[in-house]
Parts: structure tokens; C-alpha cells; sequence
């Protein structure tokens, strides 16, 4: 380990997302000659500094204070001060705080020095099996059950070849994430789902999104960290554009997937986010259009 002392600059770090022997020497020297670490929860970081003996001061820099916080840590950093910033996990502005603070700094003319190290995105890629060579981050999708449709389904209609999708998702909403997986791609559309990366219960389900939804439903709990991965492949012309009518739609859900009139329209309602009740009315005034 170097003893060369720190640059003045800003040092986005990346932390453990689990087993807090995930942490590079560099990042160590670097909290340590630090003059202080702007922190997403302070409590939170402060164990694993305490793992490391590492007495730099905190502060804190998260979601709801962020842009607050950067006016004063960008002064110091004028000043010719070394500021570290650490998440709660992983690297810093990879869904998480630190993104405003580095583009900040970058606007203001101060180094901005990237301290690589663990990603709950990177290992669960690594690790799925699913291709490697193509593949886009989402992040985390809409929490509203209609925005998130539409979200999967713009990503399915932008799709030119097939790429890897990975996500970062709540335990509260990944089954319903996995029911509109499979309504868009369909349920032998492969999926994997890392949970609880580099911790004790650490899983990997792989398999069709039809059969981890089966898994997780005969669970009493759902809990953990989560990445979900895809195996998304273009859709076809039919497929990405639905029928402009709403009758047309109905006829073709019931004569290709053999449904009745009652279920084609629930079917229809979830992949819209709106009531069935809704649903009847706009079928009813196309029926007296004679659409």
C-alpha cells in the first residue's frame, strides 16, 4: 500500500454490498487519508469503518439532501479538501446517491476520482449466465403498477437484438415485476434473480419467468436485496403493437390463447393499469360506434 499522500479532489468509493471483505486496499488508504466521508446514512458506513479502524469524519449526503449538501462540500473542495463518498452499498451514483455531487464537481473544474469495487450490478451479470456482450442497467422501474407496464413495455418495443436487462427491485413488488415480465415476453422468457449478493443467504433463481414466480409464490416471504436479469429478445410486429381496437384485441386474446370474453378483458386491464369496470365502458362505446 502506497503512503503517497492523497490529491485535493472528490473520491467516488465503492463499499461492500454484503460481506465487508469486499473492499480494496485503495479504497481503504482513501477513507483513511480522507478529510472527510460524505456518507448516504452515517450510522450505516460507520461499521464499516469501525471494521477498518478508520476515525475520518462523516457527514451526511443522501437522496432527500444531496443537492443542499454539494453547495458545501463543493466550497471545501475549492478549498483544496479531499472528500470521499460512499452509499450504503456498492459504487456511488449507481442508483444511489453521488451523481449530482461528482457532476457538481466536474462543473466547478475539480478532480473527480472514480475508486473502483463492488457492484450488486456487476456480480449479479457476471454470475447469471446470461449473456455478457449486450446488456442495458435500468435501475430500479416505476413503483406504480401502470408506469411500470409501460416502462417494460417501451424497453420491449426499443429492443433491436437480444440484450440482457438487469434491474435493481423491492421484495414488496418483484412478483408483480415478474407478472409483467411474462405478460410482455411471455413465460418462457429466462430470468434470473440474484438475491441478498455476497451475504450469508445469498440465491441465485434461474430458470423461466413462469417458473420463478412459481418459486417465489410457494415461499411465506420475500425478502433481500434484489437483481433481476432478462433475457429479452425483440418482439414481434404483432406482438410489440397490439390491435388499435379494443374489440379487435379481445377477439385476438380469445382465439390465440383460447380465453373468454371475461378474462381477456382482465388481461387487458392489467397490461393498461385500468379498471375492468373502465375497460367494459370503452368496449361498450365502440359496440355502439360498431367499431
Amino acid at each position: 500500500m502506497t503512503d503517497e499522500p492523497l490529491a485535493p479532489g472528490l473520491y467516488l468509493v465503492a463499499t461492500p454490498i454484503g460481506n465487508l471483505e469486499d473492499i480494496t486496499l485503495r479504497a481503504l488508504r482513501v477513507l483513511r487519508s480522507a478529510d472527510r466521508i460524505a456518507c448516504e446514512d452515517t450510522r450505516h458506513t460507520r461499521k464499516l469503518l469501525d471494521r477498518y479502524s478508520i476515525a475520518t469524519p462523516t457527514i451526511s449526503s443522501h437522496e432527500h439532501n444531496e443537492a443542499e449538501r454539494s453547495g458545501q462540500l463543493i466550497a471545501e473542495l475549492k478549498n483544496g479538501a479531499r472528500i470521499a463518498v460512499v452509499s450504503d452499498a456498492g459504487t456511488p451514483g449507481i442508483s444511489d446517491p453521488g451523481m449530482v455531487l461528482a457532476a457538481a464537481a466536474i462543473a466547478a473544474g475539480i478532480p473527480v476520482y472514480p475508486i473502483p469495487g463492488a457492484s450488486a450490478l456487476l456480480a449479479a451479470l457476471v454470475a447469471s449466465g446470461l449473456s455478457t456482450e449486450q446488456f442495458s442497467f435500468v435501475g430500479f422501474l416505476p413503483p406504480k403498477a401502470g408506469a411500470r407496464r409501460t416502462a417494460l413495455e417501451d424497453l420491449a418495443a426499443g429492443l433491436s437484438r437480444p440484450t440482457t436487462l438487469v434491474f435493481y427491485e423491492a421484495p414488496h413488488r418483484i412478483a408483480d415485476t415478474l407478472a409483467d415480465v411474462e405478460m410482455i415476453w411471455g413465460p418462457d422468457c429466462r430470468v434470473v434473480l440474484a438475491r441478498e449478493l455476497t451475504k450469508l443467504h445469498e440465491e441465485f433463481l434461474r430458470s423461466t419467468v413462469q417458473d420463478v414466480r412459481n418459486q417465489l409464490a410457494a415461499r411465506e416471504s420475500i425478502r433481500g436485496e434484489m437483481v433481476l436479469l432478462l433475457d429479452a429478445h425483440p418482439l414481434s410486429a404483432t406482438a410489440a403493437n397490439p390491435p388499435s381496437s379494443l374489440q379487435a384485441h379481445l377477439a385476438k386474446l380469445e382465439k390465440s390463447e383460447d380465453l373468454t370474453e371475461k378474462d381477456a378483458l382482465k388481461r387487458i386491464a392489467r397490461e393498461r393499469g385500468v379498471s375492468k369496470s373502465e375497460l367494459w365502458r370503452e368496449l361498450q362505446r365502440e359496440r355502439a360506434r360498431g367499431k
